[in-house]
């Protein structure tokens, strides 16, 4: 009698809100994609999975996505890449479909508020309710963006998105900032 394994992750591991689910893999994506060829290889994924302080086994992750890399490429298109994340949600995370009644959709909402705030909780690194210049430009720098590199920069994007102008980033306008990136897109 084997036992069956299961993965214990939080619950902002998988959006449940789909439109901001697909901009944030999106992101996810750009960012192992080192040299911008639209594919990502098995390096450039052990490669920010290391930067962002997860180890990852080479050899694992080849087995894990050599099923779902499409016949010529040499690692994971976006769309394979989204069919990976779909395959591991369902295998790991047992997701359910959402359903269009009321009560689905209210504690839909109420995922999507929790997934935000454990999003902004991430570059909140001291924890204040606020995202600084400081704790912004700390985060884009272990995710290996250039905009880590550059005070200006981050200043800007933090005064883009700063509407009473304090300098820093609170929720409500970081909510603000993810739900008009959801609407753009």
């Amino acid at each position: 009698m084997g036992q069956e394994k299961k993965m214990t992750q939080p619950s902002s591991f998988r959006l449940r809100s789909p439109s901001l689910n697909s901009i944030r893999l999106r992101k996810i994506f750009d960012m192992f994609d080192k040299n911008g060829d639209d594919i990502i290889t098995v390096k450039e994924i052990s490669q920010a999975m290391n930067l962002l302080g997860l180890e990852a086994d080479t050899a694992e992750l080849e087995n894990l996505t050599k099923s779902y890399i499409s016949p010529g490429n040499e690692g994971l298109a976006f769309e394979d890449f989204l069919k990976l994340h779909e395959s591991l949600g369902e295998e790991y995370f047992g997701f359910m479909d959402a359903t269009n009644d009321e009560e689905e959709e209210e504690k839909m909402k109420e995922q999507e508020e929790s997934d935000l705030w454990e999003a902004f909780k991430v570059f909140d690194e001291n924890g204040d309710g606020y995202i600084s210049a400081r704790e912004l430009q700390v985060v884009l720098g272990k995710l290996g963006l250039s905009e880590g590199d550059e005070i200006e920069s981050v200043q800007k994007m933090i005064g883009s998105v700063d509407i009473n102008h304090d300098g820093r980033v609170d929720f409500s306008e970081f909510k603000n900032m993810m739900r008009s990136a959801i609407v753009k897109k």
